[in-house]
């Protein structure tokens, strides 16, 4: 007898009907524990990145360059570098991302061994020859004479200095402009502003007129930094003897 429609509906009549497909809750509770997994791991590269930037009062940390304990202000520095780092991806800022990850060294006498930040691969040298700032040189040697007679006009005074053996009239501290100082010494000013070299809008930048009264004894000590370098322009008399000596000019 022939079967109408063929296979298909002897088949169809044979076998009961299968109910629709319906997809179950397994796929989706898949998904989520995927999705769970990825944000523990997310937050586990957060928390890793971000754990040698301070220790747990926000501060610095035991590792890093800079040392448990250092001036406040250093903790403020080691953060703001490394926000600084993160956002520019410039080569030079290779050797501030390594100075951000160096293990503190042991005390030790040493050339360089700044208190607060040591940039990488700078050279190191007891006494930099005057080419290494050549501009910056000469326009404080053609400056000096000026510079001199102002010097002059504020050392018969003790307003503005600071006391002790080692007397200074600062007209920047701590990259801070003295505006009192600076107006009573203006082609001085001056001077300090063309200089390119000058950290004039930074915390490592200082200028000053100092004195050294006869009989006083700096102790050894490193600077908090090694990108800046010292200059000392004379101003005065200087006695002879020593292992530098300078003249006027």
């Amino acid at each position: 007898m022939p079967c109408p429609g063929g296979l298909d509906g002897l088949f169809s009549s044979l076998l009961p009907a299968a109910p629709p497909w319906r997809p179950g809750p397994e796929p989706a509770l898949a998904l989520l524990a995927w999705l769970a997994l990825l944000f523990v791991w997310y937050c586990y590269r957060v928390g890793s990145e971000r754990a040698p930037a301070g220790g747990p009062a926000g501060g610095p940390a035991g590792g890093g360059h800079l040392a448990p304990c250092l001036p406040p202000g250093a903790g403020r520095l080691h953060r703001s570098l490394r926000a600084y780092a993160q956002r520019y991806s410039w080569a030079g800022m290779g050797r501030v991302r390594k100075a951000l990850g160096e293990a503190p060294r042991p005390e030790r006498p040493a050339i360089q061994s700044p208190r607060v930040f040591r940039l990488p691969e700078l050279p190191s040298a007891p006494c930099f020859p005057r080419d290494a700032q050549r501009h910056d040189a000469e326009l404080l040697e053609r400056a000096c004479p000026a510079i001199r007679r102002e010097y002059q006009a504020v050392a018969g005074g003790a307003r503005g200095w600071t006391p002790g053996p080692c007397q200074r009239f600062y007209l920047y501290r701590r990259g801070v402009c003295r505006p009192q100082h600076c107006r009573a010494c203006p082609r001085t000013y001056r001077a300090l502003a063309a200089l390119r070299a000058f950290l004039s809008a930074n915390r490592f930048g200082n200028a000053c007129f100092s004195v050294l009264q006869p009989g006083t004894i700096l102790p050894a000590r490193y600077g908090p930094t090694n990108v800046r370098l010292r200059c000392h322009l004379g101003t005065g008399p200087v006695p002879p003897g020593g292992a530098w000596v300078w003249e006027q000019g």
